[in-house]
């Protein structure tokens, strides 16, 4: 299983930190995901809004009080630089 979220703080603008159930802590900044979209990602353009991110314990990933929520095994890629391909060949090899 890829790890899940277990931390996250808002750092500044679209920036959080966020930490992982192996212990891998990440800077993310988040800009280019909800920039210039709609929808309920529209919400998230707005720093205050951005800033009330929280972590889903049960589903082990970043929520937003209007219910976007984020993959968190896309999150973990990112986090590491790996490849999302990559990280489920590895899951189902180990």
């Amino acid at each position: 299983m890829v790890p899940r979220v277990v931390s996250v703080r808002h750092l500044k603008d679209y920036e959080l930190e966020i930490g992982f159930t192996d212990g891998t802590v990440a800077n993310l900044d988040f800009r280019g995901r909800i920039a210039g979209r709609g929808g309920v990602f529209e919400a998230l353009q707005a720093i205050d809004f951005f800033a009330q991110v929280a972590v889903d314990g049960e589903a082990g990933t970043l929520v937003w009080p209007n219910g976007v929520d984020l993959c968190p095994d896309v999150l973990y890629a990112e986090a590491t630089g790996q490849d999302i391909d990559d990280l489920g060949h590895e899951l189902e090899v180990a």
